[in-house]
């Protein structure tokens, strides 16, 4: 793991500013799915971002690709990478990004990859797009490099098969190397183990982590699996309603959660030792199908610890810094972490 920016004073990679977007339907109030985020994110870094489903996280992610699609929009907050705000780019501009400096994982590469296509087409037009100097036999001698490179078995055969000729993890393996194609320097990883068995998302994790690391990218990944951001994150932002309610390294938000949401989620976990016939814990009730909540915390009427408090329930928290640089927004943060 890397250190965090704070400890190293380095520049952000990637610096993005109390971000917010809106998804408002004519007919329909608006639903606020991302609300005043922000982050930073250093090179080499991997930020974890997890939260139930709904919680904003797939969302924040296309807001920083520039890939929201009506009704949905950016109402306000920077994006900035490398020194450059990605949302005062054009948008022949930000496709020349996209790609080649940010590039993304997406969670189902079944629906991602073009099921009429042949897999080592699709990753030459990734190829291509930010090689255009490249002739037709350097790119296949890229494709198969790549292929290689994320472990596809007799990958130059391989290029020439079809999407529904992978299995789910060997699909995702193609998503990596399409994304890791022109070495960009941010890579988001949005779910890239979902529906793979235990045993291939370690192996997906581990391969996503060795190529990352021999390129020197930083990683936002986005998951539900906390037994993956506990193994490969160095920091871990929580999402809840649209907003982040906890921002810590890795190693301090697993050994001392401060919200009561991050302790509820990290709960969660199965634990073997309690064995096969313990019942799984749960939160109770669902997450506001409004998106982010403008008055009183979003979480109270779940929480365990401000249930019925009239603060809580009146009053949006405001985030509280910790002591080992982290930060949490919660009205009871700082007696919790004293506790």
């Amino acid at each position: 793991m890397t250190q965090g920016l704070r400890q190293r004073g380095e520049e952000p990679i990637l610096d993005v500013r109390e971000l917010t977007t809106v998804y408002a339907a004519d007919s329909q109030l608006p639903v606020v799915a991302v609300c005043d985020v922000s982050l930073r994110l250093g090179g080499g870094e991997v930020l974890g971002v997890v939260g139930e489903s709904g919680s904003g996280k797939s969302a924040l992610a296309l807001s920083i690709m520039g890939l929201i699609g009506a009704p949905g929009r950016i109402v306000s907050g920077t994006v900035v990478l490398k020194g450059r705000d990605l949302r005062q780019l054009t948008t022949r501009e930000m496709d020349s990004v996209r790609g080649r400096e940010v590039a993304m994982i997406f969670q189902d590469p079944m629906t991602s990859l073009d099921p009429v296509k042949r897999v080592g087409h699709q990753v030459a037009e990734a190829v291509r797009r930010h090689g255009r100097a490249l002739d037709g036999r350097q790119v296949r001698r890229r494709v198969v490099e790549l292929l290689e490179e994320v472990e596809i078995p007799n990958a130059a055969r391989r290029a020439d098969a079809y999407p529904h000729e992978y299995s789910g993890g060997m699909r995702q393996r193609v998503m990596i190397a399409i994304a890791l194609a022109n070495r960009p320097d941010v890579v988001i990883a949005d779910e890239p183990t979902t529906a793979l068995d235990v045993t291939t998302q370690a192996q997906i994790m581990e391969l996503l982590h060795r190529r990352v690391t021999a390129l020197g990218a930083a990683v936002i990944f986005i998951t539900h699996n906390l037994g993956l951001v506990a193994n490969f994150c160095d920091r871990v932002h929580v999402m809840y309603a649209g907003r982040l309610v906890e921002s810590q390294e890795a190693q301090h938000l697993f050994a001392q959660p401060v919200h009561p949401y991050t302790e509820k989620l990290i709960a969660c976990i199965p634990r073997v030792a309690e064995g096969p016939r313990a019942p799984l814990p749960f939160i109770p009730g669902s997450p506001p199908a409004g998106g982010a909540y403008e008055t009183g915390c979003a979480f109270e009427p779940r929480c365990h610890v401000g249930h019925g408090d009239a603060l809580c329930a009146a009053q949006l928290p405001e985030p509280v810094m910790l002591p080992h640089g982290g930060s949490a927004a919660c009205h009871y943060a700082a007696a919790r972490y004293a506790d």
